[in-house]
């Protein structure tokens, strides 16, 4: 039986389902590696700064790859590029699995940010184009809960095996969970799927980057982007400075973020439907930059007196961060006409791992004075102008 298409019906959400199997798969193999860091780090004899290499070079390459990568498979269908992206994301995990060197690792983490920065733009814009608008928060909720609910169930899983048998071994896992979304891509995404869906060119994009609109929805982007990732990379080193966790404890923590995470998404996709995005955005971004100050000011405070509150300001981190994102991503979609969503959405991809690769970079630098409190601090201070930056585009709207 086809998948339906139908407008009116729910049904129209199952698609985005099958589309979230890559998500997860993404987002397993992209957050599963902070809690690994300091692991990787003791395995190639390098400090964990040095080790985050790891991340900030995938950012980035994630960000400068993704509109090109878009750009290029433009005329292709939709349901090839997603076989396309998911291939090369299964290729570079598997790589990974089987590296023996630091530089081989990092190369194989290059293809993976090539495959999954054509990826994420490609689902989250068919995503948006199969449903009616009213029922197009829950669509990017459903394809974006793939990234969180991998945080929740795949991350545990994978730190397991990590400290059983290596780290090597979670690529392997990633490998199989990248081959069973080619598996769903296959089956539950028609071929004719976005056929309507028109790529649009480099000069395209430029003239959407200056609709000031867009613009500012970007920096709000990029200041939460980078507030996220100057904290989220480190998160294992600063429970096991501050909290004295070991692996098992720092797994299960990361798991309460992830289970935070998968709930912020999914509320923060109903909440946009029913009270609208700028109003989830703005309660998002200033309860994320209060969890980041906590975290901050926790840090020098004995580890009975901050077990727990360390552990809400987790749970309240990984609620709002992610409560964020559908609610910015409609926004982004609203921000022109139907035609131009597709390049608001590309750009929001870019700028948000910009953000990544700067704010883990700036993270790394700050772990590496050994001021593990002022990775909250920068965080905090990378969402306050989040929240300026989106109250004057209000205030101008």
């Amino acid at each position: 039986m086809s998948v339906s298409f139908a407008h009116t019906s729910h049904a129209a959400l199952i698609p985005a389902g099958f589309l979230a199997l890559g998500t997860f798969a993404i987002g397993t193999e992209g957050f599963m590696i902070a809690p690994l860091l300091p692991v990787m780090a003791e395995d190639f004899r390098m400090a964990v700064p040095t080790t985050a290499l790891l991340v900030v070079v995938f950012t980035l390459v994630l960000a400068l790859s993704s509109p090109v990568t878009t750009v290029a498979t433009g005329r292709l269908p939709r349901r090839r590029v997603l076989l396309i992206a998911m291939s090369l994301f299964a290729v570079g995990n598997l790589t990974a699995a089987l590296s023996s060197s630091f530089t081989a690792l990092m190369g194989a983490r290059i293809v993976m940010a090539i495959g999954a920065g054509l990826y994420v733009p490609a689902a989250n814009g068919l995503a948006g184009v199969i449903v009616a608008q009213h029922m197009r928060g829950r669509a990017l909720a459903i394809v974006s809960t793939g990234q969180t609910l991998a945080i929740a169930l795949g991350l545990p899983l994978g730190g397991l095996i990590g400290h059983a048998f290596g780290w090597r071994a979670t690529f392997l896992l990633v490998s199989a969970m990248s081959a069973a979304a080619i598996a769903g891509i296959l089956t539950g995404i028609p071929g004719s799927a976005g056929r309507e869906v028109s790529v649009p060119s480099f000069r395209e994009r430029v003239l959407v980057i200056h609709q000031r609109q867009v613009l500012r929805l970007l920096a709000v982007s990029l200041f939460w982007s980078i507030g996220a990732f100057a904290a989220y990379p480190y998160l294992a080193e600063y429970l096991a400075t501050v909290l004295l966790f070991g692996p098992l404890a720092i797994t299960a923590t990361v798991s309460l973020w992830g289970v935070s995470a998968a709930a912020g998404v999914l509320t923060g996709g109903i909440f946009n439907d029913r009270f609208g995005a700028s109003r989830v955005v703005r309660w998002s971004l200033t309860l994320l930059g209060l969890s980041f100050l906590s975290l901050a000011i926790l840090a020098g405070l004995p580890v009975t007196v901050a077990l727990v509150p360390v552990l809400m300001a987790v749970a309240l981190w990984g609620f709002t961060v992610w409560s964020f994102f559908p609610a910015q991503m409609s926004r982004l979609i609203g921000a022109g006409a139907p035609s131009q969503a597709p390049v608001a959405l590309a750009l929001n991809t870019s700028t948000m791992y910009f953000g990544f690769s700067v704010g883990s970079a700036l993270g790394a630098a700050v772990l590496g004075t050994g001021a593990i409190w002022g990775i909250g601090l920068l965080a905090a201070s990378a969402e306050l102008i989040a929240v300026a930056v989106n109250a004057a585009l209000v205030r101008t709207r």
